[in-house]
C-alpha cells in the first residue's frame, strides 16, 4: 500500500505519519520533502515549491521506493502551494512551471493508493505562529482541497479521503482505511 499524506504546513502530517509508522514499521516513512531540499531555509517562492514537487513525485515511483510506504507529502501539495502563491501574488508565476508540474503532480499520483488529505481544522488544537506564513497556510488549504477533487490531477484510481479530529482519531480513521491484514 503507498499512502500519500496531504495539507497545508501546520495540519498535522508529520504527527499523523508518525503515529501511524510507529504502529505499522512495515512502511516506509518518506519524510517531507522540505526536510530533503538545501533550499528549506528560505522563504516560500515558486522554485522551492518546484523543487518540492519534483523530489516528492520522482519518490513515488516505484522503482525509487518499492513496497509499502507512507509519504509526508506528496506532488499535489506543491502544485497547491504553487497555485497558492500565485493568488496570493500581485504579479503571477509562470504558466508553463504550472503546466509542467500539474503534468509531474498526474504522473507520480498515478502510484499513490491512498491520499490523505489533513484540511485545516479549528478542533485540531494545532498551535501555529505567525511567522508560519499565515495566509499562505490558508491558501494553500482551499486549492489543495478543490486539486484533490479533480481526478485528471489525482487518478481514478487513486482513494481520497479527508480526514479530522484530534490526533487520536486521524490515526484510527486512516487505520480504518488499511486493508485487515495491515490493522493492529
Amino acid at each position: 500500500m503507498r499512502i500519500v499524506v496531504s495539507g497545508t504546513h501546520a495540519s498535522g502530517k508529520s504527527t499523523l505519519v508518525s503515529d501511524f509508522a510507529i504502529r505499522h514499521p512495515e512502511f516506509v516513512v518518506l519524510p517531507d520533502p522540505f526536510e530533503l531540499v538545501d533550499e528549506a531555509r528560505d522563504t516560500p517562492s515558486a522554485a522551492l515549491f518546484a523543487t518540492q514537487l519534483r523530489v516528492s513525485a520522482a519518490r513515488l515511483h516505484p522503482d525509487e521506493t518499492p513496497g509499502h510506504f507512507v509519504a509526508e507529502r506528496g506532488p499535489i501539495d506543491f502544485l497547491a502551494y504553487l497555485l497558492a502563491l500565485d493568488e496570493l501574488s500581485s504579479a503571477p508565476g509562470s504558466r508553463e512551471l504550472v503546466e509542467r508540474s500539474i503534468e509531474i503532480t498526474q504522473g507520480a499520483m498515478q502510484h499513490v493508493d491512498l491520499l490523505v488529505v489533513l484540511p485545516l481544522d479549528e478542533g485540531a488544537e494545532i498551535f501555529v505562529p505567525p511567522d508560519e506564513h499565515l495566509p499562505l497556510r490558508e491558501a494553500m488549504n482551499d486549492v489543495l482541497l478543490e486539486l484533490v477533487d479533480d481526478d485528471e490531477i489525482v487518478g481514478a484510481n487513486t482513494i481520497v479521503v479527508e480526514i479530522a479530529g484530534d490526533r487520536n482519531q486521524k490515526l484510527a480513521a486512516l487505520e480504518t482505511l488499511m486493508p485487515a491484514h495491515f490493522r493492529c
